[in-house]
C-alpha cells in the first residue's frame, strides 16, 4: 500500500477516488513511565518514553488507516494527515486520516 502526504503519487496515474479512510487508537500512560518522566521533566530534555509510546501509537492508527484502505480495494492512500488530541488526564487519541484511491 503506497501512503502520502501529498495530493498525488510521482509518476502514478490516480483512477479512481474511493473515500475517506482512518484510523485510531487511544493510549494511557503508565506509571512506570510517569515516574521516569516526572525525573526528566525536573531535569529537563526529551522525556523519551512519551516518544516511543506517541510513535507506537503513530504506527497503529496509519495500521488502522492502511487497512480501512484494503478493505476498499485501494491501491494507495493519499493526503494522509495525522492528529491528536488529549480524551482525559493522561490519556490521548491519535487519528491517521487520508484519502483511499485506486491507481492505474
Amino acid at each position: 500500500m503506497l501512503v502520502t502526504n501529498t495530493e498525488t503519487i510521482h509518476g502514478e496515474e490516480i483512477t479512481e477516488v474511493l473515500g475517506l479512510v482512518r484510523g485510531s487508537t487511544v493510549r494511557a500512560r503508565n506509571a512506570g513511565r510517569d515516574f521516569v518522566a516526572s525525573l526528566k521533566n525536573f531535569i529537563g530534555g526529551e522525556i523519551e518514553e512519551y516518544t516511543k509510546l506517541q510513535a507506537q501509537s503513530r504506527e497503529q492508527a496509519l495500521q488502522r488507516a492502511i487497512q480501512d484502505a484494503q478493505q476498499l480495494g485501494a491501491d494507495a492512500i493519499v493526503n494522509i494527515r495525522f492528529e491528536s488530541s488529549m480524551i482525559s488526564q493522561g490519556a490521548s487519541e491519535i487519528f491517521a486520516y487520508g484519502t483511499a484511491v485506486k491507481l492505474k
